[in-house]
């Protein structure tokens, strides 16, 4: 089969490979449509290339001795094991039956393929994080949620994901995606989306309004899911000694933040997979979320991103992460129908 190993730079390298075998916890599912994450192509901290795709969606070709949910022909959304082989830029991937889920024929392998990582790791922010209530156990909140990055596809999905539980106000902060992310929110509860492109003096201002508005001095909680190009001058100040915040990159020492540098709790998807095997519950945590997100899809609750098919299949990847790395991609995924490839069909 042809897969894609990533480079740093980033570079793509096109590879023939055989067709992988699952361990008796996994499924191998034959790649319709791969979904594209930032971090495929941040690959200066990967010791080895690899093939970066985790966001996947097709049909199960084959499954592990101990798989009981899915058989052959199954059409499935996955996430990957994150910096593992077999990744999704390729023919035929690799994925934990933990974390894949059955799909719908009314749900398209285009708007599945947005999903899982930037899904997972919204949620991981707002429960395991922030330990805020999902859908399936609302609650008021005695302030409001702070969102930075709204459009981004993990702000997007945590809006979503807060919204299905009632959770407002939301102070949503966005830029060239301003209009998406206000989309997502309901004035009527209180959310507000404020525009970091007036400079931070203005958004501080206006974050102090909004405040004001909801009758609060600092945000009850607050999910960082952009964490660079100084998003902690935004956040910080609004929060209280012990406000719970989650960031989806390390915050530097000198961020400010009033309970310490301790206080952002980082956010690692590989948490679902037991990568680091330092937060005990995330793998049932994955499994359950996986279903619920894919039930979500199914009843209307929760949509896709908003999403780009990028032309050639995986001729198109390095296009991608080129414009991904240059920041040229607002309020959207980019994803891959396999099949358009140039080596043709499937095999």
């Amino acid at each position: 089969m042809k897969e894609l190993i990533i480079h740093h730079g980033p570079r793509v390298e096109h590879v023939d490979s055989p067709v992988p075998s699952p361990t008796q916890d996994e499924v191998v599912i034959k790649v319709t449509v791969a979904g594209c994450n930032p971090k495929d192509y941040k690959t200066h901290w990967v010791p080895t290339p690899i093939n970066q795709g985790d966001d996947m969606a097709g049909i199960v070709h084959r499954v592990g001795s101990n798989v009981f949910e899915f058989r052959p022909g199954d059409r499935v959304v996955a996430l990957h094991q994150i910096q593992s082989p077999h990744g999704a830029y390729a023919e035929y991937a690799v994925a934990s039956a933990a974390t894949t889920a059955h799909l719908a024929p009314a749900i398209s392998f285009e708007e599945a393929a947005t999903v899982p990582l930037a899904a997972m790791t919204a949620a991981l922010g707002l429960y395991r994080a922030l330990g805020l209530p999902p859908p399936w156990a609302p609650r008021p909140l005695p302030g409001p949620l702070l969102i930075y990055g709204a459009s981004t596809a993990v702000g997007a999905f945590a809006i979503k994901l807060a919204t299905a539980a009632h959770l407002h106000p939301i102070i949503a902060v966005a830029g060239a995606g301003l209009d998406f992310a206000a989309s997502l929110l309901d004035s009527g509860a209180g959310d507000v989306v404020l525009d970091y492109r007036n400079g931070l003096e203005r958004l501080q201002r206006d974050m102090a309004d909004a405040l004001a508005a909801s009758h609060a001095q600092s945000v009850h909680a607050a999910l960082d899911a952009v964490s660079e190009h100084a998003s902690w001058d935004v956040c910080t100040p609004v929060l209280a000694p012990t406000t719970p915040l989650a960031t989806v990159l390390p915050y530097p020492e000198t961020a400010g933040l009033p309970g310490g540098p301790t206080q952002a709790q980082l956010i690692m998807v590989g948490d679902v997979h037991d990568v680091f095997g330092e937060k005990p519950g995330g793998r049932e945590f994955g499994y359950v979320m996986m279903r619920a997100l894919v039930r979500g899809l199914h009843q209307g609750w929760l949509s896709g991103h908003p999403y780009e098919v990028v032309p050639g299949g995986l001729d198109g990847v390095q296009a991608g992460l080129q414009r991904l790395s240059e920041g040229r991609v607002s309020a959207r995924k980019l994803v891959y129908r396999i099949g358009e490839s140039s080596f043709g069909k499937q095999t």
